[in-house]
């Protein structure tokens, strides 16, 4: 009885292990069946994408002519000359800086030396002599140069003979650049003289408010240069101005003609052509190229040539001479 439960155990084991393997096979064929057709449908989609590419457009003789007529025009009109000019200039530039630059040791000795030549030499303050010995020690260096150049070094030079060549062409054209490099600056030097031809007796503030700036007055403005007139302001010079006692005076001309009937014609004007100022008893402070038209019935003068000395005296701000240009006009 045990034998056959046995039997039937076995029997119905081995069934299901049939059954297994059965099961696995189809599994696995069936993944193998959608991988191929994957594989088909990728292979086909690149295919077409391939022959869709691989469309060849065909031009007619006349669009091919136009071609290469458009290619042969715009080659014509190529500016080639300027194009190999600014390639050789590109390529003489990128050969003088690989060639003509210096190592930044022989740029730290010189620095060296010159600090050295300008201590010995003792020129504090005084640019003439730093220049002096500023350009005596480039001279020797130079010298020293061209003669490591030519196989002669000295016993105490301090530079390589392959730097030879270089030092000779920066220190003999290229010395400003190479100064402005390494920060070598001295400032220029300003030689001021003073001429001693101005007549005796003739104080400075006269000749210079005895130039009177810009182009000159024509002779209807009878111009008088230290004169100041009074009368009644047609228009205000805090919000006039001119570029010249000329211009000044045609405005005053102009204005009398623009005039209509009962209003104030302008026949005096008054005009600052000093840079400083100029200056008035009246509040204000008067600016460089004030322009005041007026008029009076009968010109009078406020001021003409010097203050006075009583009116200094009161006015300790006012300058010696007159600054005003002034001018009667007729109408």
């Amino acid at each position: 009885m045990a034998r056959g439960e046995w039997g039937y155990q076995g029997l119905w084991r081995g069934k299901w292990c049939c059954s297994y393997k059965k099961t696995t096979l189809i599994i696995c064929f069936i993944n193998i069946v959608i991988a191929l057709y994957v594989l088909r449908s990728i292979y086909a989609s690149i295919y077409v994408f391939s022959r869709n590419d691989l469309k060849v457009v065909k031009y007619t003789p006349d669009q091919i002519r136009n071609m290469e007529e458009s290619v042969r025009i715009r080659r014509d009109n190529e500016p080639m000359a300027l194009v190999k000019l600014v390639n050789g200039l590109k390529q003489e530039f990128s050969r003088d800086e690989s060639v003509f630059e210096l190592p930044r040791a022989v740029k730290l000795r010189m620095i060296d030396e010159i600090l050295r030549r300008l201590r010995s030499s003792d020129v504090k303050g005084n640019v003439s002599a730093q220049r002096e010995a500023v350009e005596s020690w480039r001279r020797e260096k130079l010298e020293e140069a061209k003669q490591l150049s030519i196989g002669r070094q000295g016993i105490n030079s301090t530079i390589l003979q392959e730097e030879a060549r270089m030092l000779v062409r920066v220190l003999e054209s290229d010395w400003a650049a190479l100064s402005e490099e390494i920060g070598l600056w001295i400032p220029t030097e300003i030689i001021h003289k003073e001429h001693g031809d101005k007549p005796k007796g003739v104080e400075d503030e006269d000749l210079d408010e005895d130039v009177l700036p810009g182009r000159p007055p024509p002779p209807e403005c009878h111009a008088e240069l230290h004169t100041d007139y009074d009368g009644v302001a047609v228009r205000w010079g805090l919000t006039h101005h001119r570029d010249s006692a000329a211009d000044c005076c045609q405005s005053c001309i102009e204005q009398a003609k623009r005039a209509k009937p009962g209003q104030m014609k302008c026949n005096i004007w008054v005009y600052c052509p000093a840079e400083t100022g100029c200056h008035s008893p009246d509040k204000y402070e008067h600016k460089y190229q004030e322009c005041w038209l007026k008029y009076a019935e009968k010109p009078k003068l406020n001021f003409k040539d010097r203050y006075s000395e009583k009116y200094r005296n009161a006015h300790p701000a006012a300058p010696l001479v007159v600054p005003w240009v002034s001018g009667v006009v007729s109408l």
